[in-house]
């Protein structure tokens, strides 16, 4: 085992092949290690989230070192059987990567039998492992910016099929109506980790194949009835978040949440809410709406200028203060001057159904509340039981950054920053580099004179993503990873923002410049028995 540094509170554990990774998972689902938060297993590695108040990354090394890597595990009882028509655009380049028919190609992959060893990438996304070694092709040159969902892919040694819509360099080989990720279905994703799999060609079977389908859990329309807010403009939707959806990783689901997590948690105390009440999260302001009873609202994060609009007349409010408000008052929030999001709190909280556990918004894997809109109803909470006093002395934790400054984030060097040479990594850590209009809650794109340099174009194995993460794609252009950044990914991790400064690179604006700070040299983490 090989222990690499993600951030100050995740690890990357490094085993010999897909077996071993497995393995380790299995002992830890059986047998777990107190402290540890979320493991996300991939093709040959372990990411590990933990507490570091509740234990050292040293001594979580020197735990997982003495864990059994021999045991295999049984298959499972289900099997899921998946429809294709094999007409996929790659299918006669994979033929002649591998030397094969492409009547050749589509037998071998039908009698296949595959297992689901991990979900990623995204929601409903399943690598799956033990097909035919022939079928082993490497991934496109040139990744396509789109692939349909139900797209049958090959990559590697893995097979797999797109759930939705999004780009990706796997090999097409084919297509399938059924629905790989269904949020009224339970579970969401059709693959789970252990599932057996198998590919029936579709233009060869004798009987008609019938297709299951998942009947839409009731939602709860908005009501004008009770107290509520009724949305008059957004430039830009505004989501529902709170602060993440944990534990649905075994389903490709990331946690999301909101970026500036300091500001969400502000929000709430400044109206008297318990924890993590889901709060609007609003980018660049430009949110108006009326309020149909009378309530207390809270604003933090970026200074968005506040004009209330009342029966008496007009008046300016200020955030990280509550706002009172009256039946018929209109409230419109300007365009910041620095920082990127701003958070609306309101007393008792929006009414608002959750969506796996969270009311976060991940804008990746498209799981959340819908987002908010000009002409949307937000009803509103009337429950008092759990309320405290508003708060009326919260201050912002950071002063946010305008376009035009330079915003020093603290990093912390790994897992892969070894791929790079050492004229890349003072490229990263030397240079500005300028966020582009790209960035979103993905990732912020970052654009510089110099790419970052890698030592040769070796293909990194997929493997677990953290937020914070710095990825470096084949272009050199670092891509800083938001909360609705995918669950894995393939392109190597020269390190990651620390965790205390992830709220400040979720306020950096377009056009502002970012220069990293490494809080260490790069190390491989070394066991420490307690």
């Amino acid at each position: 085992m090989r222990f690499l540094p993600v951030s100050l509170s995740t690890i990357l554990v490094e085993l010999a092949d897909l077996d071993e990774t497995l393995a380790l998972f299995a002992s830890l689902e059986n047998d777990p290690v107190a402290g540890i938060e979320e493991t996300v297993p991939a093709a040959r590695t372990l990411m590990i989230r933990f507490r570091p108040e509740k234990i050292d990354g040293q001594v979580l090394a020197a735990e997982l070192s003495r864990r059994d890597l021999t045991a295999k595990i049984p298959p499972s009882d289900k099997l899921v059987e998946i429809p294709v028509h094999y007409n996929g655009e790659d299918l006669a380049d994979v033929a002649t990567l591998t030397g094969l028919s492409i009547d050749e190609v589509i037998r071998r992959h039908t009698e296949s039998e595959f297992t689901v060893a991990f979900c990623g990438f995204a929601p409903g996304f399943g690598y799956l492992v033990g097909g035919d070694p022939a079928l082993h092709v490497p991934r496109r040159q040139s990744p396509r910016t789109r692939i349909p969902a139900g797209s049958v892919a090959l990559a590697g040694a893995f097979s797999g099929v797109y759930p939705q819509n999004s780009p990706g360099g796997w090999q097409i080989i084919g297509t399938t109506p059924l629905k790989m990720w269904d949020i009224d279905r339970e579970p969401g994703a059709l693959f789970q980790p252990g599932y057996r799999v198998r590919f029936l060609d579709m233009d060869k079977a004798s009987g008609k194949i019938s297709l299951p389908v998942s009947e839409a859990k009731p939602r709860k329309e908005p009501s004008r009835e009770g107290p509520h807010f009724e949305v008059l403009a957004a430039p830009m939707p505004a989501l529902f978040q709170d602060l993440g959806r944990f534990g649905q990783t075994g389903q490709g689901v990331s946690a999301s949440g909101a970026l500036d997590r300091g500001a969400f948690n502000a929000a709430n105390r400044i109206v008297g809410n318990p924890h993590n009440t889901p709060c609007l999260e609003l980018t660049l302001g430009g949110l108006s709406f009326r309020a149909a009873s009378r309530t207390v609202i809270g604003l933090t994060g970026a200074p968005c200028p506040v004009t209330i609009e009342t029966a008496e007349g007009r008046f300016t409010a200020k955030t990280y203060a509550p706002i009172p408000l009256e039946a018929g008052d209109t409230v419109t929030l300007g365009q910041p001057p620095k920082g990127m999001r701003c958070y609306l709190a309101v007393r008792g909280g929006f009414d608002v159904e959750p969506v796996l556990g969270s009311f976060a918004t991940d804008t990746l894997a498209v799981v959340g509340p819908e987002p908010v809109t000009a002409g949307t109803i937000l009803p509103l909470k009337t429950e008092t039981n759990e309320f405290s006093s508003v708060a009326i002395d919260e201050v912002t934790a950071f002063e946010p950054p305008a376009m035009d400054e330079v915003v020093t984030l603290d990093v912390v060097l790994g897992p892969r920053t070894d791929w790079f040479t050492q004229k890349g990594i003072e490229t990263l850590t030397n240079q500005l580099w300028q966020v582009t209009p790209q960035s979103n809650r993905v990732g912020i794109r970052l654009a510089g004179e110099v790419p970052v340099e890698r030592r040769d174009s070796a293909e990194l194995p997929s493997e677990g993503t953290a937020t914070g993460a710095i990825q470096i794609p084949h272009s050199g252009q670092p891509v800083l990873f938001l909360a609705d950044h995918p669950l894995t990914g393939g392109y190597p991790v020269i390190g990651a923002v620390a965790e205390y400064h992830l709220d400040l690179a979720g306020q950096i604006p377009v056009n502002a410049k970012i220069q990293f700070r490494p809080i260490g040299p790069f190390a491989d983490i070394t066991a420490k028995n307690t």
